[in-house]
């Protein structure tokens, strides 16, 4: 159940540096607001500025659900950088479409799922970036108590983080995503971006995060 992208991963990964929807900076690296440092910012919301990019996301999780044998009703979007692109799909599909939100709202019908979704329905859920995972399985978790089943979760871009493989196979639900950090690395290597010691620090970083922002603290 690892994520696996898709044939024209190196593509979105260009995109996504060339948009700045991913930064990547090994010495001078970002606080993310879990307090670690890291070498890279994503912000794939930048995505939305860009309607060749979109497109490109669009089609590339038409092509993940052919290659994947995946037949969902509806189409579900974590709340809320994966909404416009779940919107987009559904459109493209001709599907219902649902999002949800990260916790039930404080009022009204305390809705956690928006819009329609009944129970026994397959569900495929769009996510903008996989980091560890536990906003995604969240996700699943809330669309599952609903009564639907979550065939998979597709998502635009994921660091590859060993633990978030472990935690999408802990859960039982399929995790295929367009590129990853692995393949943005290589794209910014090809077009001599960085030298070897920066290429170095940015690999290293996606072995051990942890140690990573340490020894960098």
């Amino acid at each position: 159940m690892a994520d696996a992208p898709v044939a024209d991963d190196r593509r979105l990964a260009a995109d996504l540096l060339a948009i700045d929807a991913v930064t990547l900076a090994p010495d001078r690296p970002f606080t993310w607001a879990s307090g670690r440092k890291a070498p890279i910012y994503c912000d794939n919301r930048l995505t939305l500025a860009h309607p060749a990019v979109r497109r490109r996301i669009r089609d590339g999780f038409v092509a993940l659900l052919q290659a994947h044998a995946l037949t969902p009703d509806v189409i579900a979007g974590t709340a809320t950088a994966g909404i416009p692109h779940a919107a987009w799909l559904a459109e493209r599909l001709d599907l219902p479409m649902v999002y949800v939100r990260s916790q039930p709202k404080a009022h009204g019908r305390r809705n956690q799922i928006e819009g329609r979704l009944e129970p026994g329905q397959r569900v495929v859920l769009i996510e903008d970036l996989i980091s560890t995972g536990g906003s995604s399985l969240e996700a699943v978790a809330a669309l599952r108590e609903a009564g639907a089943e979550v065939l998979a979760v597709l998502g635009i871009f994921t660091y590859g983080f060993p633990a978030a493989a472990a935690a999408f196979e802990a859960a039982g639900v399929p995790l295929y995503t367009l590129t990853s950090y692995p393949t943005l690395v290589e794209v910014a290597a090809e077009a001599g971006t960085f030298d070897a010691a920066a290429l170095a620090a940015l690999r290293s970083w996606q072995q051990d995060p942890v140690g990573w922002s340490e020894a960098r603290s």
